[in-house]
């Protein structure tokens, strides 16, 4: 158990605005001392891309005035976010970073495009335990406060337990009010694909572009697995390691004459 208050490091990938984040700081205010470090413009699907070739900027701002939080605004990634909230804002190391809430689904292989989980991921190489956190709903206006209960109880649980070492997790919420979620579910990330497509245009100088368009493909029938949880009116908690190395195979490529 922490003998200090905690301090709590937020960030996400839809912008320091967007209603998710604003929703899980106030529920963050309540476990502890609260910074938010979040871009100053939306940075979904930008995965773990990090700024090498332009400058960053990071500025303090007061969205809530009386807010007890201290926030920056940082025109990077998410990833750059949580680099630069380590490395020059935060006096010590956080106790906790926690990402999102993110509007959509970071359920299956989507983990590998969020925003909100590579700033998740990036907190955990550097040793911080880490939650990215996702609602299956796209809309600005979606309603986050059924999904407090279940956030609370799996950040007390992580800051009171910790996280194994090298894992972060990846939570999701269903689209359900309160009363019609059934729980929380540790599981594995299901196998899936997007089925994906280029709606091809030509604009009025002539020049073709394209829009992405694609539809997600659950390839898995498992009951163990996120999608299936949260088909069935679970919160889907993933634990998530970032050591990429595929271990089971080491053996066959071995094998090989190398």
């Amino acid at each position: 158990m922490l003998s200090k208050k905690p301090l709590i490091l937020i960030t996400n990938d839809d912008g320091i605005h967007a209603p998710g984040i604003r929703f899980l700081i106030k529920i963050m205010n309540s476990f502890g001392d609260v910074i938010v470090v979040a871009p100053d413009s939306p940075q979904s699907g930008m995965g773990h891309a990090i700024t090498i070739n332009d400058t960053l900027y990071c500025e303090p701002i007061t969205i809530e005035k009386y807010a007890p939080q201290k926030e920056f605004t940082c025109s990077g990634t998410p990833a750059d976010c949580v680099k630069i909230a380590v490395n020059e804002i935060l006096k010590r190391k956080p106790d906790l970073c926690v990402s999102g809430i993110n509007h959509g689904s970071n359920s299956s292989i989507n983990v590998i495009y969020s925003g909100t989980m590579s700033a998740a991921v990036e907190a955990g190489t550097q040793g911080i335990p880490s939650i990215g956190f996702s609602l299956l709903d796209y809309s600005l206006e979606a309603n986050f406060e059924h999904s407090k209960k279940f956030i609370k109880k799996i950040v007390s649980e992580c800051l009171e337990n910790g996280l194994p070492n090298g894992v972060v997790l990846n939570v999701n919420l269903p689209k359900l009010i309160e009363k019609e979620i059934k729980g929380i579910k540790v599981c594995r990330q299901a196998k899936g694909h997007w089925s994906e497509e280029f709606d091809k245009r030509t604009n009025p100088l002539g020049r073709d572009y394209y829009w992405l368009t694609g539809k997600f493909i659950n390839e898995d029938e498992g009951t163990d697995t996120d999608e299936w949880a949260l088909e069935n009116g679970y919160v889907s908690v993933v634990p998530v390691q970032f050591d990429l190395t595929a271990h089971h195979a080491i053996k066959d490529i071995n094998n090989w004459t190398l």
